[in-house]
């Protein structure tokens, strides 16, 4: 199989792990990187082999039952629970998503100018948009693509001094420097082992079931188990050593400038790019400010889309990206019923196709159980 063939075959797997260096995961490497240097990038080299046990067992949760991970918790552990959990999930999605797109909105004004609070209602406004009227068929390809823009941290590396030797010991070498370290450690595991990621990826290969009618969950197809599993490890593994690569880079990028100049306090991933523009100069702090806004439109449809389908999992509907917008407008309560089959039954299901604030996930399809 050649180089070709091999990319066409990542998908959900790159996207989540392309995902999970959000702006707010900017923010945890940045930190990272200024107050201790590259001596917490061994963090990193523990975290991939973890990223990747966690997200192969969400794939493989998704494709062979053909539910997504809501269902199948719920299936095994007491609902009280599962709905605790997936309340937690919301909320912490939730905030996430706000602190993402303050963020976008603070890279913006940064580089063009203008209200932060414009450009991160445009933001919130245009991720929402794109998530009700484009299908998924089309913007599981858009994501694909937007992945590209995590080569800005990789060039910002191109860009500065790097001390590799030190760069060496710090991937190699666990290095705590005080109870600070073990605050920042705890926060770049907490960043990027995210449970809004488990429940993305198990859902987008679901999602990945209805597009291709030859594929069926491997519960009922176990002859399609061989190349769907090896799939499944070539986009995971894949994906996650993406995240891996470019949290790494942020983290070394701004070690290596401010750590070195003694800007050590960084608050937000728009922090840093202001601090890098009189140490790396313009260039290196209008590529990490667009990074942050690329990351942004990215990460934003993945949490509010991992929120939006929990809850459709634990309520008993099937959500879906794919089902159309364009038929209803957009409303915070509710829009017209439309009717479109369900997969699991021959008989229609009537979609109830809702948006939340923030959580603006595409019109929620909720196909209601045939009763």
């Amino acid at each position: 199989m050649n180089i070709m063939e091999r990319l066409k075959r990542l998908g959900p797997g790159l996207v989540t792990g392309a995902a999970d260096d959000d702006p707010s995961g900017i923010a945890t490497y940045s930190q990272a990187g200024a107050q201790f240097g590259p001596s917490l990038m061994w963090t990193m080299t523990l975290a991939y082999p973890l990223m990747v046990a966690v997200q192969l067992a969400c794939a493989r949760v998704g494709r062979v039952t053909g539910h997504g991970l809501g269902r199948s918790l719920n299936a095994v552990f007491p609902r009280w629970l599962v709905i605790g959990l997936i309340a937690l999930l919301f909320i912490a999605n939730t905030i996430n998503v706000g602190a993402d797109l303050a963020a976008m909105g603070e890279a913006s004004a940064l580089v063009i100018g203008g209200w932060k609070r414009t450009a991160t209602v445009a933001f919130a406004l245009l991720s929402l948009l794109l998530q009700i009227y484009v299908p998924y068929h089309r913007y599981s390809s858009i994501l694909k693509w937007m992945t590209l823009v995590l080569l800005a941290y990789v060039a910002l590396i191109l860009m500065v001094k790097v001390d590799w030797s030190a760069a060496a010991r710090g991937l190699v070498i666990p290095t705590i420097a005080g109870a600070g370290a073990i605050t920042t450690i705890v926060a770049i595991f907490g960043t990027t082992i995210s449970p809004y990621l488990f429940f993305w990826q198990a859902a987008q290969e679901v999602e990945e079931l209805d597009q291709i009618k030859e594929r069926q969950p491997l519960s009922r197809a176990r002859a399609q188990a061989a190349e769907a599993l090896r799939r499944i490890r070539w986009d995971t593994f894949t994906g996650m050593a993406v995240s891996t690569v470019v949290a790494l880079a942020i983290i070394l990028g701004t070690a290596t400038t401010l750590h070195a100049a003694g800007k050590t306090d960084i608050q937000s991933a728009a922090d840093a790019a202001q601090a890098l523009k009189p140490i790396a100069g313009k260039f290196a702090f209008a590529l990490f400010s667009l990074g942050i806004i690329g990351t942004g439109l990215l990460a934003v449809p993945v949490l509010a889309g991992s929120s939006a389908y929990a809850v459709c999992e634990i309520g008993g509907w099937n959500g879906s990206l794919e089902a159309s917008g364009r038929k209803s407008p957009p409303s915070i309560i509710s829009a017209p019923f439309t009717r479109r089959p369900m997969r699991s039954s021959s008989r229609s299901a009537p979609t109830l196709p809702t948006t939340c604030p923030w959580v603006g996930r595409r019109a929620l399809s909720k196909r209601w159980k045939a009763r």
